[in-house]
C-alpha cells in the first residue's frame, strides 16, 4: 500500500524503497521509540509489511528495536550523517584556500574524498587560462591507485588492506604509465609515507601530472586530499610546498592540531 500521507512530487521507482523512506520519515518524527501499531497506522502500511521492512532495516542498523514491538532510528544513520557532515565541512573550509592557491599557480586545484575503491572530486578551483584540456568535474571518480590523492588514502591503509584492494580491483591501468603491479604500487606507497605527499605521473591521463597533500580532521583522521593538476611539462616541484601549506591550513581550520597527532 502506498503511503497516503506522502507529499513527495517524485517517488522512487521501486515500491519497497518508497515504503522504506516512508518508515524512516515516521521514525524521524518522534524522539522516542514508536510501536509497530502506530508506525503502521501513520504510514498506512499493513502491519506485516511494516514489520518485514523494519526487520531488514534493523539488520542494517538503520533502525533499532529497544524492546519487542517498538522501533527508533539507528546509529548507522548517525554514522552516515557524520560522514556527509565531514565532507561538507571540509569543502566549506577548503574553497577559499583553494582559490588562493589557484591564483598563485594558475593551475587547477582539486579537493577529493575517498569512496570505497575510488576518489570523488568534491570541489575545484580553476580557470580557462590554466591550459588544461580536461578538468575533472565535481562528482567525477577515479581509481585510487591511478591518482595522487588516491595514493594518499592507500598509503594510510595497512599492507593487507592494500593487497586486498589490489586483488579486488585488479589494478587496471588507463595509460602506459599506470601502476598495474602490486609490488610497484607498494614501493610507490612507501615513498608517499616517507615524504608525506603523492604524485601522479600521467597515470590516469596522458599529458596530465598531479601532486597531492593530505587534509586531516580534528581527530587526526585523513578525510580528504588536495591536489594540483597541470599539463605534464608545466608541473613545478616548487608548488609542492605551497600545496602542503594550503592543505595544512585547511586541516587547521577543521580543528586539526599536529602536536596532538600520535
Amino acid at each position: 500500500m502506498k503511503d497516503k500521507n506522502s507529499h513527495t512530487p517524485q517517488s522512487p521507482s521501486i515500491q519497497v524503497i518508497e515504503r522504506m523512506f516512508t518508515l524512516i520519515d515516521v521514525l524521524a518524527s518522534k524522539e522516542e521509540a514508536i510501536s509497530l501499531k502506530e508506525i503502521s497506522e501513520k504510514t498506512g502500511l499493513h502491519p506485516s509489511t511494516t514489520h518485514r521492512i523494519l526487520n531488514d532495516l534493523t539488520i542494517g542498523r538503520f533502525v533499532e528495536r529497544p524492546e519487542a514491538g517498538s522501533y527508533r532510528l539507528g546509529l548507522r544513520l548517525l554514522e552516515l550523517g557524520n560522514m556527509v557532515k565531514a565532507r561538507l565541512n571540509v569543502r566549506d573550509a577548503a574553497l577559499g584556500p583553494m582559490r588562493e592557491l589557484h591564483k598563485q599557480i594558475q593551475q587547477p586545484v582539486n579537493l577529493s574524498v575517498r569512496q570505497g575503491d575510488e576518489i570523488v572530486y568534491v570541489e575545484r578551483a580553476y580557470s580557462e587560462r590554466s591550459g588544461m584540456q580536461v578538468v575533472r568535474a565535481i562528482g567525477g571518480r577515479a581509481p585510487l591507485h591511478l591518482t595522487s590523492v588516491g595514493k594518499l588514502f592507500l598509503a594510510n591503509d595497512d599492507p593487507q588492506r592494500v593487497k586486498t584492494y589490489a586483488t579486488r580491483t585488479g589494478l587496471h591501468g588507463q595509460t602506459k604509465n599506470s601502476i598495474t603491479q602490486i609490488a610497484v604500487l607498494e614501493r610507490e606507497l612507501s615513498k608517499v609515507r616517507l615524504y608525506g605527499f603523492a604524485r601522479d605521473n600521467e597515470e590516469l591521463e596522458l599529458g596530465v601530472r598531479c601532486m597531492a597533500a593530505v587534509i586531516y580532521d580534528d581527530q587526526g583522521k585523513l578525510i580528504a586530499g588536495l591536489s594540483i593538476s597541470a599539463p605534464a611539462d608545466r608541473l613545478e616541484d616548487s608548488w609542492q610546498e605551497k600545496l602542503q601549506r594550503t592543505a595544512a591550513d585547511i586541516s587547521s581550520a577543521l580543528g586539526y592540531c599536529q602536536n596532538n597527532q600520535s
